[in-house]
């Protein structure tokens, strides 16, 4: 389903704030902004999302964090960006993480580890290719040391549905960044479950394979990211969906610059 068009036009120099959501208004403001990206943009539905109201949620929604990314420019505040976020102590609380209805997260739950699990994060679209997301970064570099986590993970997502479209991309990380042994998570079996080496790594086509990943799991590959064994096609969301995962520990100093870059401005 296309997108319709802007909420309104980013000014010139927007005026950035990143701060956790504070209230229901807040949080219908990131599931407003989420219906925007994931139904209208990008096909996604499912039982919860509330087309009367324009809102995509979920039952996990009140247990997450929500940061939110807020301009400031202009007459009224707006939010335009937002990240998901949940830890371990969270979890308990909601029975369980979201990824968990796709992942067998087993080797992370078993380390002892911290964990947070980040999901729905997007831009509005007027606010993507500029300093938006490194502002959100930095927010979320800030909560990871708040936090003290040991490693991130989440479910990220490419278009649509078709596999042997995506047979390159998705062979690409099964050969070059499929995650150790000891943190490997792996798609849940049954008929959403999709190998991801589709292709052998002498087939793969590199170039293609990179132009046709997202920005945003290229983004987490930079960090140092790996991803598990499998993908899982999810049709309500009109994805193809792998799981990443970030050893904080394994960031070195120059990857871990991307997250502070903006901080403070």
């Amino acid at each position: 389903m296309p997108f319709d068009g802007p909420l309104h036009v980013m000014p010139d120099t927007p005026d950035f704030l990143t701060r956790l959501a504070q209230n229901e208004a807040d949080l219908r403001a990131a599931q407003t902004l989420r219906y925007q990206v994931f139904v209208k943009e990008l096909g996604a539905d499912g039982p919860l999302v509330d087309h009367a109201e324009g809102l995509e949620k979920d039952a996990f929604d009140p247990f997450y964090d929500h940061l939110l990314l807020i301009d400031r420019a202009g007459d009224v505040e707006r939010v335009v960006g937002v990240y998901r976020l949940l830890r371990s102590d969270q979890a308990a609380r909601a029975g369980r993480f979201y990824s968990e209805g796709e992942f067998d997260l087993s080797p992370l739950k078993q380390s002892g580890r911290r964990l947070l699990e980040l999901g729905r994060s997007c831009l509005h679209p007027d606010y993507r290719g500029g300093t938006a997301m490194l502002h959100l970064w930095a927010a979320l570099a800030d909560y990871i040391a708040d936090h003290q986590i040991d490693v991130l993970f989440g479910v990220a997502s490419f278009h649509g549905t078709d596999a042997q479209a995506l047979a390159h991309p998705l062979s690409n990380l099964h050969h070059t960044h499929l995650a150790p042994s000891d943190l490997r998570t792996r798609v849940l079996p049954g008929a959403h479950a999709q190998p991801l080496a589709l292709l052998a790594r002498e087939d793969v086509d590199r170039k293609r394979a990179m132009l046709e990943t997202p920005q945003l799991i290229k983004a987490y590959l930079r960090l140092g990211g790996y991803v598990g064994d499998g993908a899982f096609i999810d049709r309500d969301f009109n994805t193809t969906d792998v799981c990443l995962i970030l050893d904080a520990a394994k960031v070195n100093d120059k990857q871990a610059a991307l997250f502070a870059r903006g901080r403070g401005t």
